[in-house]
């Protein structure tokens, strides 16, 4: 008899033992496996469990636990390493160290004695960098993404990807104190060449090149050190680039070369504006103890713009110790930075830019506000650029193999689709800081200041010269 007739399929009723023998030993199968497995776990299980419970604390793994609770996995984990190596270990993205910070700042709110600005009302985002240069620096957006250099970090199609992402938003991108590259130049609207302490990127035919030059004398997270990268991390076509032998290393030394004095720093000021024709000469330099001297130096040698990297800047890579426990860090940095700028009467001169564990909007005009005239931006921005790129590395690799120069995907990485991730990202951050300007009842991003600010913390307005909340 037929029981079952589904399109072609028949069930015929003799076939009812074996059906129901094969359920039967489905059944058993599934909660013989089920039992078998619990004892198996139980038995795996059971075992540590009782030698964690009963063993004195000299023989017990708990004693590493314990340990990793006491100095933190990450100071295990680079013991190891300096254990293993016997070398300066270096350390990509930055100090993990939490530095007193912007989180305990906050933004009044416009209501009655001072009105919000109307959503239809344009928020004005432009930025002029270097205003008395003969050609000052004009961004849509007071982003701009920080000296990463090609080959010495990034790879070129890294390079490329932000130039073509900062360009389409109208803002600038910098070179670092890598090598020059043609196809950065052509992707970018506006771009800063670094003028290096190594031997590169000196020729007038490039420097002619830039819309800005940065004097880079160092960084937040390498202060003045030296460093370099072996012969064997770079490619032919890298050293031909930077004019070096097949076994030379790319050595950036710790001083730059002829500027042991003001006087020095000011005739290669000087040289930089005549051959560049006018364009903001800018400099470049970690934030430390003696903020103030060092930017009077670079005030009176004529510079037109004063970068500074605050102790929460990262790099490609340096040693620890100079990212955990030097430099001032970035609030500090600011604050003092604005105040020598004030009180010397450059604030329309001089300009300001502000690097250093900046990463939301927030942070971006809480920094403005404070008296920076723009943000400059890395760690970020990698993030940004790397987007979806950086899962063709995950899970087994590091999200920076896609984007490093010597990482093993970076030809996997897709210049288009980095450049699209970059600038969705900036276009983002620039609606949010038009939000902010509306909500303090402002038109103009450049408005935005100081009195804008509260805090809860006695320290941080003893800091910054901002208003308790209280």
């Amino acid at each position: 008899m037929k029981i079952f007739n589904g399109g072609n399929t028949i069930f015929h009723k003799k076939y009812l033992p074996f059906a129901v023998k094969g359920l039967a030993f489905s059944v058993l199968s599934y909660f013989g496996v089920k039992y078998a497995a619990r004892t198996i776990v139980k038995v795996a299980v059971n075992k540590p469990i009782k030698h964690i419970i009963t063993d004195k604390y000299s023989e017990n793994i708990m004693d590493f636990f314990n340990s990793t609770k006491r100095s933190g996995p990450q100071v295990i984990v680079e013991t190891n390493l300096r254990s293993e190596e016997g070398k300066v270990v270096h350390r990509p993205f930055g100090s993990p160290k939490e530095f007193t910070h912007l989180s305990d700042l906050l933004f009044n709110i416009a209501q009655l004695h001072t009105l919000p600005t109307p959503n239809n009302i344009a928020v004005d985002t432009k930025v002029t960098l270097g205003p008395k240069a003969k050609k000052p620096l004009v961004i849509d957006i007071p982003i701009i993404v920080s000296g990463m250099a090609y080959g010495i970090a990034l790879s070129e199609q890294t390079k490329v990807a932000i130039a073509l992402g900062t360009a389409r938003v109208g803002t600038a991108t910098n070179t670092g104190e890598g090598a020059f590259s043609e196809k950065e130049r052509k992707a970018a609207k506006k771009l800063i060449i670094q003028y290096n302490r190594a031997k590169w990127n000196k020729t007038a035919d490039i420097l002619k090149q830039a819309d800005m030059i940065e004097i880079q004398l160092g960084q937040g997270a390498i202060a003045g050190l030296g460093h370099f990268t072996p012969a064997k991390d770079i490619s032919i076509k890298l050293k031909n680039k930077l004019g070096l032998a097949p076994e030379e290393d790319a050595v950036i030394p710790a001083r730059m070369k002829g500027v042991s004095s003001e006087k020095d720093l000011k005739k290669l000021v000087d040289y930089l504006r005549e051959i560049t024709e006018g364009v903001p000469i800018g400099i470049k330099m970690g934030a430390g103890k003696h903020l103030e001297k060092d930017m009077s130096i670079a005030v009176s040698a004529g510079v037109d713009v004063i970068t500074l990297d605050g102790a929460q800047a990262a790099s490609h890579g340096s040693p620890m110790i100079i990212q955990d426990e030097f430099g001032l860090p970035t609030l500090f940095a600011v604050s003092r930075a604005s105040k020598y700028l004030a009180h010397n009467n450059l604030k329309n001169s001089v300009s300001l830019i502000i690097s250093g564990g900046l990463l939301t909007p927030g942070d971006f005009l809480k920094v403005l506000a404070l008296g920076a005239d723009a943000v400059s931006i890395g760690t970020v921005a990698l993030f940004a650029v790397a987007h979806l790129e950086n899962l063709k590395a995950l899970p087994f690799e590091p999200p920076g193999e896609i984007l490093w120069e010597t990482g093993q995907f970076k030809n996997k990485f897709n210049i288009k689709k980095g450049a699209h991730s970059l600038e969705k990202f900036l276009r983002s951050c620039k609606l949010e800081l038009e939000d902010g300007v509306r909500a303090l009842g402002k038109t103009k991003i450049s408005d935005v200041n100081k009195e804008d600010l509260f805090t809860t913390e006695p320290r941080i307005s003893a800091i910054t010269g901002i208003d308790l909340a209280y």
